[in-house]
């Protein structure tokens, strides 16, 4: 072989060495590496896990996080559980397995997540508490959310407002109390928030709950059930009021709210001689607006989700990019395993007077969704 072959022959070799060398190193950030998994390059899959299609409410939020995500140039994953913790588990470890970069959570059940976050944590993927809090879990990083116990004190205080407490009527007024599903978080804070404004009202007995029924294990509502919920508003209506009428009921949530609202028009409420009892609810769900605008469900709670969408996504970027997320309560929400840091959002309580202004002028419905002209 010549001199000058030689060369050519040990150039050769060294271009293509060079060349696999950088194959490789390709071919490490194609695979996930550390680039891809935190997201310094747009396009990576953000998974998304909301609790059902049976709410109107999730459905949105789904849609406006998955809006938020590709506006910002990710990919999604969107995933309903429709109210079965095990079939939520099954998807959230089915989307670690496909490598998303970031999961988005709204839990069915707040305890049973611990094993597959921790699946989520192994591959380095972080969690953003959505709307529901996780429990028992460290491997949580960061729980968007709105103010919910101030959720409770916006529907307690409509009702009051409604049969006349806060402008010097005295009662007694009758009250039933309707709470959450025991297996949300949310739930012990809407309770909370509402019993700070209604327990000195029924301390003096100015409020009085005849159905005796006061603790919050006592009026859950399992999964949020409407049909659960009417079940038990037509027994309280037979045991605790064949002489007398109910004056108020708090509801937590729009679709609560419905079914009591059918158990007391069975029973009579919504005629002239019996008028309907002012109904607090939650989530301003078209259903329920509608109710309001017909004068039978008296109140809900707005809650804007295309800023809480907003609000997680850009925790998800910020965490994704090696920044701090922005949060405004780093104290409240203790999830048993850690202090969660938490972005609280502000709700509004909405009724006949305000909902034009509030859900129609800002742009969350239009006049035709609610059936207006």
């Amino acid at each position: 072989m010549t001199m000058r072959n030689r060369r050519a022959v040990l150039s050769a070799i060294a271009a293509t060495a060079t060349l696999t060398l950088t194959l490789a190193a390709c071919g490490q950030n194609g695979e996930g590496g550390k680039d891809e998994k935190k997201g310094s390059a747009k396009g990576s899959t953000v998974g998304i896990a909301m609790p059902t299609k049976s709410s109107e409410r999730w459905i949105a939020d789904g849609n406006n996080v998955v809006k938020s995500l590709k506006a910002k140039g990710y990919k999604t994953k969107l995933v309903f559980g429709e109210d079965d913790p095990d079939q939520q588990v099954s998807q959230i470890e089915n989307m670690i397995t496909q490598g998303v970069s970031a999961l988005v959570v709204a839990a069915i059940d707040n305890k049973s997540l611990n094993n597959v976050l921790q699946e989520a944590a192994d591959a380095k993927i972080p969690v953003i508490a959505y709307d529901r809090l996780i429990l028992d879990s460290k491997n949580v990083d960061y729980y968007a959310t709105f103010d919910n116990e101030k959720v409770g004190e916006l529907q307690a205080t409509s009702l009051i407002e409604k049969i006349g407490l806060t402008s010097g009527k005295k009662g007694p007024f009758n009250l039933e109390l309707f709470a959450g599903s025991n297996d949300d978080n949310n739930t012990k804070y809407f309770f909370n928030g509402a019993m700070k404004v209604l327990q000195p009202y029924i301390d003096k007995k100015q409020l009085v709950v005849k159905s005796r029924q006061t603790k919050l294990n006592q009026v859950t509502t399992l999964r949020w059930d409407g049909a659960t919920a009417q079940k038990r508003m037509d027994d309280i209506l037979t045991s605790a009021y064949a002489k007398d009428r109910v004056d108020a009921v708090l509801s937590p949530y729009d679709g609560i709210s419905i079914g009591i609202i059918s158990a007391l028009k069975s029973d009579g409420y919504g005629s002239a001689g019996k008028p309907l009892p002012p109904v607090s609810g939650q989530d301003a769900e078209v259903a329920s607006v509608k109710s309001i605008i017909a004068g039978e469900q008296y109140s809900t709670v707005y809650k804007d989700t295309r800023e809480l969408a907003k609000r997680a996504v850009t925790m998800v970027d910020d965490v994704l990019n090696d920044k701090k997320p922005e949060t405004n309560d780093d104290k409240t929400y203790d999830n048993g395993a850690k202090v969660v840091p938490a972005y609280l959002l502000e709700p509004v309580a909405v009724t006949k007077e305000n909902y034009e202004k509030t859900l129609v002028d800002g742009g969350y419905y239009t006049r035709k969704d609610l059936g207006l002209k």
